[in-house]
């Protein structure tokens, strides 16, 4: 089922999100200032691409003992150059292409899914990509040491 929806999501315009990360990708590049935006320009093209089966995990919930403040601090920095540079207009792609989605009852939940990438283009420093096992593991893991 997941790969028919990430063809679906690639048909209906997942092309067209993906292309935009990828130029975002090469612009975070060529610009040294921003190339430590490169990563999760990176880390979200491959979820534009393939929605289905992976999932958007912020590095805490992975990795939670290497939480640091000064590490918390820069990627906030970067977010917001993010959201200046690139942010805004990928955000407003992936709702129109959401949009455009819901259109048709077919792409409904491929257009759902353009919806939460929308949220996830405006701050996705320390973000990564990792299938939905993953993370749910993660999230248990987390939620384990939490409660104990």
């Amino acid at each position: 089922m997941r790969t028919v929806l990430n063809i679906l999501n690639f048909v209906l315009g997942g092309f067209a999100t993906t292309l935009g990360w990828l130029v975002a990708t090469v612009v975070s590049v060529v610009l040294v200032v921003t190339l430590p935006l490169t990563r999760s320009c990176w880390e979200i093209t491959k979820l534009s691409l393939i929605p289905w089966g992976n999932e958007a995990v912020h590095v805490d919930e992975l990795e939670p003992g290497t939480k640091n403040s000064l590490r918390n601090a820069g990627g906030t920095v970067l977010n917001l150059v993010w959201f200046v540079l690139f942010g805004w207009w990928l955000c407003i792609m992936h709702i129109f292409a959401g949009i455009a989605q819901c259109i048709t009852i077919i792409g409904i939940p491929v257009g759902v899914a353009n919806f939460k990438i929308a949220a996830i283009a405006l701050w996705p420093v320390g973000r990564r990509v990792v299938p939905v096992e993953v993370a749910r593991a993660a999230r248990e893991a987390n939620a384990h040491r939490r409660f104990q």
